[in-house]
């Protein structure tokens, strides 16, 4: 009765010599959730891989049910009733959200024939019993990336499994849709389902999970429950050192003309009727539910869409509609919310993603005057502390908090006045969430602007001046950050 659903002793791998993970070691039980907890580098993907069959391990043993597995592929693992919501997302964008969630085990009639009419029944009933307001018939390609984050954990909740793997499941979602999982999660382990939970989202650990196993540096910290654990304990643990928190010391923004002006800004289905200032040396935060219009005023401000009404200007300048160009030119800078679908270029080198956007002021006769490439990128670097090899590795080869602050880096190398963020933490560890923190209000004390859209209330509560909250693609209330509570941000957003 005692058997554990997962237990793993000692598991290592390397790559090319280079340990990736050292001594993994985990025990997890039916009915449970058990959050992995770790940096990045920590090897916890590694680990997860291993379990999964996508990786073979090189040491150690794992037993399922009483029962020592080596699994050699994905489909000997999901044989076994273990499923995967992976931190990189991987629909076909062609088929429609049934098909997806049903890949290769569509209800069918007539032998091979698929049986289309129940396949989307099916769909649709899994979705509305989750919870999550999505058309089982819609293509997959016109769905958002939140909505695509749904439909991945609709997947791996088809499967009915033993045990599920949750891998950042709740990085592209709001909060509202993050309760729903959770009503999911305790309904499924009721049945005794066992869930191996990873978030860089300690709020969500400590609301969800049962107990917890720290890894750093490829190797087992430490387990227990986490009722006998807090916060500050925990990131100590993941970080190896004291982490000082990122509070409001820097100035509050100084009384006077506003850096950037928007005046009834809206775009027909997305959002209407926005007007916002934000002063120079102000962090303004945007917080709202899925759906309430906060990326989409974003990329409408830095002219990836165009404005129906409305418009905005910064520096006392209007800012063209439409053109990222010119906007960029003005002093806009966007970190975008999927660095690896839209803030990098992932087969390139890291000096050309931080060099990306300055290219033109950098050419002579058309031709990039690369010593001073080199330069730019060798500052840019430094001051954003990037770790790595070289500035000619692929910038795929790093981390998820070296790859976001390539991506400031680059926002950084046009020089502006203004910063647009777009979940400017989303899936990197607590580490590197302080320094893109310490990032933002460096940035605003120089008197410049930023705007900060963030799905954690806690987040949009640490880092901002004063708080817009967006409700169903309408400005709803401006309150200050000061003395705001995650209560009422949810109240006003909902």
């Amino acid at each position: 009765m005692n058997t554990p659903l997962l237990l793993a002793r000692g598991v290592a791998k390397s790559f090319g010599g280079v340990a990736a993970l050292r001594n993994g070691c985990l025990e997890l039980h039916a009915g449970s959730v058990h959050a992995l907890c770790g940096g990045n580098g920590a090897g916890k993907s590694t680990f997860l891989n291993i379990v999964m069959g996508i990786l073979r391990r090189d040491a150690g043993e794992i037993v399922l049910k009483g029962r020592p597995v080596d699994f050699s592929a994905p489909h000997e693992a999901l044989s076994h009733r273990i499923s995967i919501i992976t931190q990189e997302l991987s629909p076909i964008p062609g088929m429609s959200v049934a098909e997806n969630i049903f890949l290769g085990r569509e209800p069918r009639r007539a032998g091979p024939v698929v049986d289309y009419r129940k396949l989307f029944e099916q769909a649709q009933a899994l979705l509305q019993q989750l919870g999550f307001a999505i058309d089982a018939r819609a293509p997959m390609g016109r769905l958002s990336l939140a909505q695509t984050q749904l439909v991945e954990i609709a997947k791996a909740f088809s499967r009915q499994s033993d045990l599920i793997i949750m891998d950042e499941p709740t990085s592209a979602i709001g909060e509202s849709e993050t309760a729903i999982l959770f009503d999911a999660i305790r309904r499924v382990t009721a049945k005794g389902t066992g869930i191996l939970y990873v978030s860089h989202r300690l709020t969500e650990i400590f609301t969800i999970a049962d107990r917890y196993t720290v890894f750093r540096d490829g190797g087992f910290v430490q387990t227990g429950r986490m009722a006998d654990i807090d916060r500050h304990q925990l990131v100590r643990l993941i970080v190896g050192q004291e982490v000082r928190a990122a509070g409001k010391a820097r100035k509050p923004a100084a009384p006077g003309p506003a850096l950037l002006s928007v005046r009834g800004l809206a775009r027909q289905g997305e959002f209407e009727d926005i007007s916002l200032e934000v002063a120079p040396g102000e962090v303004l935060g945007i917080y709202g539910l899925m759906g309430s219009g906060r990326s989409e005023f974003l990329n409408c401000l830095y002219g990836l869409t165009r404005a129906d009404q409305g418009g905005a200007s910064l520096a006392g300048k209007p800012l063209p509609k439409g053109r990222p160009a010119a906007s960029i030119r003005a002093g806009l800078a966007l970190v975008t919310e999927d660095r690896k679908a839209t803030g990098l270029v992932l087969g390139a080198s890291v000096a050309f993603n931080a060099s990306l956007s300055a290219l033109p002021g950098l050419c002579k006769a058309m031709l990039v005057d690369r010593s001073a490439e080199r330069a730019l990128v060798g500052t840019l670097l430094q001051r954003l502390s990037v770790r790595l090899a070289s500035p000619a590795m692929p910038v795929s080869g790093l981390s998820g908090g070296n790859q976001q602050k390539v991506v400031l880096a680059r926002c950084l190398a046009t020089q502006p006045i203004c910063l647009l963020c777009d979940e400017p933490t989303r899936g990197i560890d607590e580490g590197a969430k302080r320094q893109v923190y310490d990032f933002i209000a460096a940035f605003a004390s120089q008197g410049h602007a930023v705007l900060v859209v963030s799905s954690e209330a806690p987040e949009i509560l640490e880092v901002s001046d004063r708080i817009a909250i967006f409700r169903k693609g309408r400005l709803a209330a401006v309150v200050p950050g000061q003395g705001a509570t995650q209560e009422q941000l949810m109240h006003l957003a909902s």
